[in-house]
């Protein structure tokens, strides 16, 4: 990297805020000039403080007080910042993209809001900065570790095309009772508006529209049975880079068994005048219990024939406990998004990047290498942690 100080400003000083400072902070190989905003004073001043006292380096981490609807936010902390880290609510995309854009600042956002994601795209498009948009860990690492696998296939292999690229994420607990078979790790109203937002697949190489939860399998990933379903917001912009070239394409979200038919009977028993997303949110908060221990569990696959029509299938799969990182231990769920967003946040500062960029469009291999993604995904092997596995298929 350049030998300067960069002036970062996080948007949103909640558990993914704080981490993707405490990532640049510990792991930057630049200088940071970091500042936390949220819209409670009290919780930027914490997060901030937190990250001081966390990281092993010296770090000044200033805080903010964010303007409802940021129209009015104090000059000093947007006049100058070389890129700004959208991690406020998925919402608000839109807003804080227009505030970067004002002040000619990149930006990078985590959320797997479609509309919003589309309003970006069209705000951001002749941006003279760099916009990485859906940059956490599905949207974000899964798309590109699924098409880090389409790259290496095509090389392996020599064939473009593929019968199917799979993308799995769970964000889990290690433990989980019934009726539910659920403990909360992030967002409640996150996973409630996933679970009943349309999803984006391919199917016979086209782009189509599905219901979420309407594409229920089993699967066993190192021994472990879970369930996959269909939700949105996590194949990103793979369907409309891969719709022509892979037969078909999903993003699944991993469960126990048991949860995603629990979650059906809840979604049914909702009055018929009511909000679904607010009404499955407000039973799950009831009746399923957040905790701190948690771990994440990712699975990608391609599949295709090579040169002599035997089906081949690269696969890749993690399983993410709690991270060390500075003083202190992130949750799972934290590192594992906050990681992908301080890696996009470094690609942009090297200046490659203007306009509209989503997963598909960035270096795979760049990427993966970065020192955030290796700190957390890939900390010890050299096949940097993650299981590889190649199959071979005779087809008949």
């Amino acid at each position: 990297m350049l030998n300067r100080k960069y002036k970062v400003v996080i948007a949103g000083a909640g558990g993914i805020g704080r981490a993707v400072g405490l990532l640049l902070a510990e792991y930057a190989d630049f200088r940071v000039d970091l500042f936390l905003g949220d819209r409670s004073s009290e919780i930027a001043e914490e997060a901030a403080a937190w990250v001081e006292k966390a990281c092993t380096r010296n770090i000044l981490a200033t805080p903010f007080a964010l303007v409802k609807g940021y129209e009015d936010q104090d000059d000093h902390v947007f006049i100058g910042a070389d890129i700004i880290l959208d991690c406020l609510p998925g919402s608000e995309a839109p807003r804080m993209g227009a505030v970067a854009k004002k002040y000619g600042s990149h930006y990078v956002n985590l959320t797997e809001y479609v509309a919003e994601t589309e309003q970006l795209r069209s705000l951001s498009r002749d941006a003279p900065t760099g916009f990485i948009l859906q940059s956490g860990l599905a949207p974000g690492f899964v798309n590109i570790l699924a098409h880090s696998l389409y790259q290496e296939f095509v090389q392996k292999y020599k064939k473009h095309q593929l019968e199917y690229m799979g993308m799995k994420v769970g964000a889990l607990t290690e433990h989980a009772e019934a009726p539910h078979f659920y403990g909360f790790t992030w967002s409640p109203v996150g996973v409630a508006t996933e679970y009943l937002k349309d999803a984006w697949i391919v199917r016979d190489f086209e782009k189509v529209r599905v219901a979420a939860l309407s594409g229920q399998l089993s699967l066993v990933i190192k021994g472990v049975r879970y369930e996959e379903n269909y939700t949105s917001g996590g194949a990103a912009d793979l369907p409309d880079a891969f719709a022509g070239i892979v037969r078909n394409l999903d993003y699944k979200t991993l469960r126990y068994p048991g949860h995603f038919d629990w979650v059906k009977q809840v979604i049914h028993e909702a009055p018929a005048n009511a909000d679904p997303v607010a009404y499955l949110e407000k039973r799950m908060l009831s009746e399923i219990p957040s905790t701190e221990n948690d771990l994440v569990v990712i699975y990608c696959t391609v599949k295709g024939f090579d040169q002599s029509f035997v089906l081949r299938s690269l696969e890749q799969s993690f399983k993410i406990g709690p991270v060390q990182v500075g003083r202190v231990m992130l949750r799972a769920i934290q590192a594992t998004t906050a990681a992908p967003m301080a890696e996009c946040a470094r690609m942009l500062l090297t200046g490659k990047y203007t306009g509209t960029i989503q997963q598909s469009e960035i270096d795979c291999r760049e990427f993966l290498n970065g020192p955030f993604v290796r700190a957390v995904y890939f900390p010890d092997s050299e096949e940097r942690g993650a299981e590889r596995n190649v199959q071979m298929v005779v087809a008949n």
